[in-house]
């Protein structure tokens, strides 16, 4: 059987059983959906790799109609936007990176959410009690947790800075989507149940996500005619439509006054954001961070994102071992410690630097990173958290003085959403977009047809004068978000990102840590079983990574708690996406497996089987 033959049979299938509940089917049998998933793709002319084949899609019909890699992630971010609206969307934001193969050099564009100019200190304080509103459901249920969005304004820039074709062109194939449906999966109706209590607290997002009171049934075709219409203002008006005029006001109408349900319990605490909010929204360009590990050139993103500095300090502690003369267990047990002093730092020095000096170069810092593994001890895990850094005073020897301590406390969602493409010319873009948890705060602007992020409860809860990550007004929370490009000689050689809270630093490490140093390829290196060490008394770990190395790792003193959080039924860390470019020009597009229900990985030209 042909692949668009198993893709029309999936798609008749789905159309009978979405007549039996969840969303209304279309008629129309000519126009068959994406439904299956192949994790790894090898060939030419351009790759793409999604959580979701009609991003996968719209991504390869973008490269194969003529456009650049940046045309085609817009493209495949506002599919995503439709057929992943828990973990990305046009309520939230994000960062962009590109490489330029005219100009050999890699760019960013910092698109975090901001908040509004009238938040206050004491914003995360119930007025009732005068202690800080219960992290969960209350506080990310919330018109107060969510920042201006900043994803409009990134696909635009990004489009001005690199793209070939216009915003309304880029949106054509998620329109398209949005109007004719995609077929609803195990993943989609899960996540729908574990928000059910926080999407039956809003009229808009009940009678969206949870038509009949029920989440869309697996195999029904969901439809989202309001999200349609919105990108079509987009496609007319630009961003202008989203940061201005009437859509801006329904968007600060919504945070101020959130549409609750009579019945509902839940407090939804009020924000403050106003139209000038969305009116003075800037998508930012920003150099990239960079640090060399082996032969390779690591490009991240710069703070606001704690991406770029904390996977680039990590691997620069790691740079000091040969972890490929090393056992698996012990190369982990330096990752696992390497990723503990550099979530040390990160706590103690990364936040928004427009509202702060960020000492992003001493964290990128060869010499700073040689310091730092003085403190990693090749056959003992040290107790935890350990001590910061000293950025002020460093010299590459040991011993190493240390910092105060600080005060932290984890509160980014493990949602999200990443995508890598690729293109025939060797642009290639790693973009990792969000709304913060799984189904954002949970609100969705009325007739809108997306949800509002909760990117604000990635400040710190508690207000503290010399928190670098403490709420200001018109500050961008720090993010863990790291797409990350790597070059080998200045050119392409991977290029990675994923979602998942804090753990995408560690996801992204523990990916080049399993290709560069253990010799897996790169489908291997995603499909490998994760842990997550970001300085707390026991790693997180993936059950089956416990199994696997649990036993030896315990040797060295490491403790474990498997993976999995209140916010959903999953166990998973990450859902890593990836392109690896090849000597004989071939790509490998590689995306997850299993996690997240797999992911989609498309060449434009398949490579012949031998």
């Amino acid at each position: 059987m042909s692949h668009v033959t198993r893709r029309m049979v999936a798609f008749t299938a789905a159309l009978a059983l979405s007549m039996t509940g969840g969303a209304v089917a279309s008629p129309a049998f000519a126009d068959p959906r994406e439904t299956a998933k192949t994790s790894t793709a090898t060939g030419y002319g351009g790759a793409v790799s999604t959580v979701d084949p009609e991003a996968s899609a719209a991504a390869i019909d973008v490269l194969r109609k003529g456009g650049n890699a940046a045309d085609a992630a817009v493209a495949a971010a506002a599919t995503l936007g439709v057929t992943e609206p828990y973990s990305a969307g046009i309520g939230g934001g994000g960062y962009f990176v590109y490489y330029d193969a005219e100009s050999g050099e890699v760019g960013t564009i910092d698109g975090r959410e901001t908040a509004p100019a009238g938040i206050t200190e004491d914003a995360f304080i119930d007025e009732a009690t005068k202690k800080p509103y219960n992290f969960t459901p209350e506080l990310v249920t919330s018109g107060v947790a969510v920042g201006v969005p900043g994803t409009p304004a990134t696909w635009e820039r990004a489009l001005d800075r690199w793209g070939s074709v216009s915003l309304g062109d880029a949106l054509k194939p998620a329109i398209k989507v949005a109007t004719r449906g995609f077929v609803v999966d195990k993943t989609f109706r899960q996540q729908t149940l574990d928000n059910k209590h926080r999407f039956e607290a809003f009229t808009s997002t009940s009678s969206l996500f949870l038509p009949g009171g029920d989440a869309p049934a697996v195999g029904s075709v969901f439809r989202n005619h309001d999200l349609a219409a919105t990108y079509r203002l987009l496609a007319k008006k630009g961003t202008r439509g989203f940061y201005s005029g009437p859509l801006a006001a329904e968007i600060a109408a919504t945070v101020q006054a959130p549409p609750k349900t009579a019945g509902t319990k839940l407090p939804v605490p009020v924000g403050s954001m106003t139209t000038a909010d969305l009116a003075a929204y800037r998508a930012l360009d920003q150099e990239p961070t960079k640090v060399e590990y082996r032969d390779l050139e690591v490009y991240g993103m710069a703070p606001s994102s704690s991406g770029g500095t904390t996977t680039g300090e990590a691997l620069n502690i790691l740079d000091t071992f040969d972890l490929s003369g090393m056992s698996a267990p012990g190369a982990l047990h330096h990752y696992l410690e390497a990723s503990a002093l550099a979530f040390a730092d990160r706590g103690s020095y990364v936040g928004d630097p427009a509202f702060g000096s960020v000492p992003t170069a001493a964290l990128t810092d060869p010499l700073f990173g040689k310091e730092r593994s003085c403190q990693l001890d090749p056959r003992n895990a040290a107790a935890k958290p350990v001590l910061p850094g000293d950025v002020s005073s460093y010299d590459g020897v040991c011993p190493a003085t240390a910092a105060a301590p600080v005060d932290e406390k984890d509160t980014e969602n493990i949602s999200t959403t990443n995508l890598t493409v690729a293109d025939k010319w060797g642009n290639v873009a790693e973009y990792t977009l969000t709304i913060e948890q799984t189904g954002g705060s949970g609100i969705v602007v009325p007739g809108r047809g997306f949800l509002l992020n909760n990117e604000l409860t990635d400040f710190s809860t508690v207000f503290n004068k010399t928190d670098p990550n403490r709420i200001q007004p018109g500050k961008r929370p720090r993010s863990s978000m790291a797409p990350t490009l790597v070059l080998k000689e200045g050119e392409p050689f991977l290029a990675l990102g994923s979602p998942g809270g804090s753990t995408i630093i560690t996801t992204v490490l523990q990916t080049i840590l399993n290709r560069v140093d253990l010799g897996m390829n790169i489908s291997k290196a995603i499909a490998a079983p994760r842990a997550s060490q970001r300085n707390t008394a026991t790693v997180t770990a993936e059950p089956k990574f416990i199994a696997l190395h649990g036993k030896e790792l315990k040797r060295y003193g490491h403790q474990f708690t498997p993976s999995g959080d209140a916010f959903t039924s999953a166990a998973e860390i990450g859902a890593a996406t990836a392109i690896e470019f090849l000597p004989d020009g071939r790509m490998v597009a590689a995306a997850e497996p299993a996690r997240r229900g797999g992911g989609s990985a498309m060449v434009l030209t398949p490579s012949p089987k031998p």
